[in-house]
């Protein structure tokens, strides 16, 4: 089951478990659109996989399987793990 991680890994910015613009690796490495898309430009500075949409978990199932609150992030941000 997905973790539904709560921020982005480059600029620490909040994802909600139904943002539908976070981006996910094979991992679950999580990102905003924005940071994925430009400073990464589609792959994942972690394991070098690509990024995809990260599904969103249904209300219902949110309530019963909520998502994690362990926030995950890299104060050197994207441009550093880019290079």
């Amino acid at each position: 089951m997905l973790e539904l991680r709560p921020n982005c890994e480059c600029c620490n910015r909040d994802l909600v478990p139904d943002a539908t613009d976070a981006m996910i690796c094979t991992f679950e490495c999580t990102f905003c659109r924005e940071c994925a898309e430009t400073a990464l430009k589609g792959i994942c500075p972690n394991c070098r996989g690509n990024l995809v949409a990260r599904p969103v978990r249904p209300a219902a199932m949110l309530a019963k399987y909520p998502a994690s609150q362990k926030r995950v992030f890299k104060a050197e941000g994207c441009a550093a793990a880019a290079e």
